[in-house]
């Protein structure tokens, strides 16, 4: 079909090794993609189980590199000989973890037009914490790809597909009459650390001296690594023929290329026999453990062979994949939005002040810190995070859970940290090196940017913090405070920076750093919260609901700035507030203003800060601070 991968290279091959066939086989899936109806014939891993799609069938897949793995080499350019004919011919291994040879033909070893090639492989999982409350709708494109579905592959099905990766203890997936086939008929053999099978004639062209032959025991589940728990999806092992070096860890890619689920890995990682007979002791310097988590069977973790790979500033699917773009669909998108926006604003802080039982002013800023983001670093400063700590949230209550909730619907990632003793001494939130499998082990911190984490601190009892307890404690304050998570390297720390907006629910005064602390005013208290928050919910209708994502998403992007004229008028006006009383602001109470005034701008459409904004903004500061100062004089105590 001419829009499987497998015919275009297939037909780019036939006339010929001929270097200008991989840019015609890149600009072809790039016309291809920019047809109206490309999610329909392009299947999603996210979304389509791995048993429906065909091997080499050309995939999508949205994710995020959770590690890298050492560059490794291939066979780009292998030659094989007719034993019949001694006709020579020359075959690509570009896209493919297994090179054919066709009927009495023989790879030639010794072949000087052999060639070894590099590629970069990524280890990627599904988004974490990605909200399925934005696939249930028809609008996503995303979904779409369903469409393209297949029947299970008649030459390769999962004898027990209906169960999930995760928990198949069994890892054996190939049909009885296939594993015997191959068990019959498989004849092994190494030269110079490349490994094939006899019958059928296959090559890997993994040319990492044996790593994928290894024989490897997943009588146990296999950990693929996911950052949050409970996470679902396929995780993939990921092979980059160009511009690797433009990506880097926790990037959210969506990658287009060809799957490679060839039962062959997993014949050879799964029988130790044969592979122990195929592996030399002397070559073969990894370890046990290394091999087992770089090789893991590919009907469990499949490869993915990228022809198209691009890096996603967010994974909303209402909007545009890059809003930065001047093309004329995305400036009409976005100015249509924008000519509407005020309706949108004034239904969104409803909506919220219904959730936050009836408190306009904890719904105010609840919207400035959904749409706050770490727009620029000024040395070791973040600015423009907006961490919020919502204070007075009852206790023993399933209010934090329901407002979670609500939050879910309106953000595309999101995850609720339950701060419990059990959960800070127990929970692993640093990714750690892990040298022995020579792979980076994920933690509940290594998160894309844009995902916004909810921290419940109203399930804190007395208790005792260890020292992973603290150390998770001093995790969360330095990704709050500085926006970064120092990975654990043993020997090191490496800093990753982070975008991460943090909600921090309490009764009191929060125990983690928040730039902003607002006390909850329930003007209501329902007699049933769950079924407060489901009629909420239910009221709104799904174009309204539709409207708030895209207005959440979209505000983030926006380019802001202040005038000269108005930096005067707030320098003076700080002046003035200093000089009336020098305790009541500070410099760091200039900045938060700062902050307030922007995201306030930012949510009424407003690329530049007015007068007016910054007035408002003065006025919610003091609406806040005045309300804190009751609430302390109330308890006698600090909040």
């Amino acid at each position: 079909h001419p829009c499987t991968p497998s015919w275009y290279i297939s037909l780019s091959a036939q006339n010929g090794v001929n270097p200008d066939w991989e840019k015609k086989v890149i600009e072809y899936f790039k016309e291809k993609l920019k047809e109206n109806n490309a999610p329909k014939w392009v299947p999603s891993l996210n979304e389509v189980p791995l048993h429906y799609l065909k091997p080499n069938s050309f995939v999508k897949f949205r994710c995020m590199i959770q590690d890298m793995f050492d560059p490794e080499f291939y066979m780009g350019v292998y030659e094989t000989v007719n034993q019949n004919t001694k006709a020579h011919v020359l075959h690509f291994g570009k896209y493919r973890d297994v090179a054919e040879c066709g009927p009495q033909q023989e790879l030639d070893l010794n072949s000087p037009r052999n060639t070894t090639l590099e590629r970069q492989t990524f280890y990627c999982v599904p988004v974490p914490g990605e909200s399925t409350l934005f696939l249930n709708f028809p609008f996503n494109a995303y979904v779409n790809a369903n469409q393209a579905r297949v029947s299970p592959s008649t030459s390769y099905t999962p004898s027990r597909h209906k169960r999930s990766y995760e928990d198949d203890d069994d890892m054996d997936l190939q049909p009885n009459k296939q594993k015997d086939q191959h068990a019959g008929a498989r004849q092994a053999g190494s030269v110079g650390g490349l490994q094939w099978c006899g019958e059928p004639k296959r090559l890997e062209t993994e040319a990492s001296t044996g790593q994928q032959l290894n024989s490897l025991n997943f009588s146990s589940p296999f950990d693929l690594n996911f950052p949050l728990p409970g996470e679902k999806g396929p995780a993939c092992l990921v092979k980059v023929y160009e511009d690797w070096d433009c990506f880097k860890v926790n990037d959210i890619l969506e990658l287009y290329g060809i799957l490679s689920v060839d039962p062959v890995l997993s014949i050879l990682n799964n029988d130790e026999r044969d592979a122990s007979a195929l592996l030399d002791p002397m070559e073969c310097t990894d370890t046990a453990e290394e091999q087992r988590v770089h090789s893991p069977p590919a009907s469990l973790v499949p490869r993915i062979h990228v022809i198209l790979a691009q890096k996603l500033q967010h994974i909303n699917p209402l909007l545009p994949a890059c809003l930065n773009k001047e093309e004329s669909k995305t400036c009409k998108f976005v100015s249509s939005f924008m000519s509407e926006l005020s309706p949108v604003r004034a239904e969104l802080l409803g909506f919220l002040t219904h959730a936050l039982l009836g408190d306009s002013l904890a719904a105010e800023y609840l919207i400035l810190h959904l749409i706050s983001t770490v727009y620029t670093r000024r040395d070791v400063l973040p600015l423009g995070k907006f961490t919020v700590n919502l204070s007075g949230c009852p206790r023993n209550s399933t209010f934090t859970e329901h407002l979670y909730r609500i939050i879910q619907h309106l953000v595309p990632a999101s995850f609720r940290l339950q701060m419990t003793i059990e959960n800070m001494n127990h929970l692993k939130f640093i990714p750690h090196k892990d040298y022995t499998a020579n792979r980076l082990v994920s933690g509940l911190l290594q998160l894309p940017s844009n995902t916004s984490l909810v921290i419940d601190e109203t399930l804190l009892e007395q208790g005792q913090l260890d020292t992973p307890g603290v150390h998770n404690v001093t995790a969360l304050s330095n990704l709050i405070t500085w926006q970064k998570v120092d990975y654990d390297f043993s020997y090191h720390q490496m800093e990753f920076p982070c975008n991460i907006n943090v909600l921090i629910t309490s009764e009191g005064r929060s125990l983690l750093p928040a730039d902003c602390q607002i006390h909850l005013q329930p003007q209501l208290i329902p007699p049933n919260m769950e079924e407060y928050m489901n009629s909420l919910l239910s009221a709104v209708l799904p174009s309204v609901l539709n409207k708030f994502r895209i207005y959440l998403t979209l505000l983030r992007f926006l380019e802001y700035s202040i005038s000269d004229e108005i930096t005067k008028a707030v320098e003076d006006d700080f002046v003035e507030m200093r000089k009336n009383d020098p305790q009541s602001i500070t410099a760091d109470d200039l900045h938060q203003l700062l902050v307030v005034a922007r995201c306030l701008s930012l949510s009424a459409g407003q690329t530049t800060l007015s007068r007016e904004r910054w007035l408002r903004a003065k006025q919610l500061e003091s609406l806040r601070r005045t309300r804190l100062q009751q609430q302390k004089c109330v308890n006698g105590n600090e909040l």
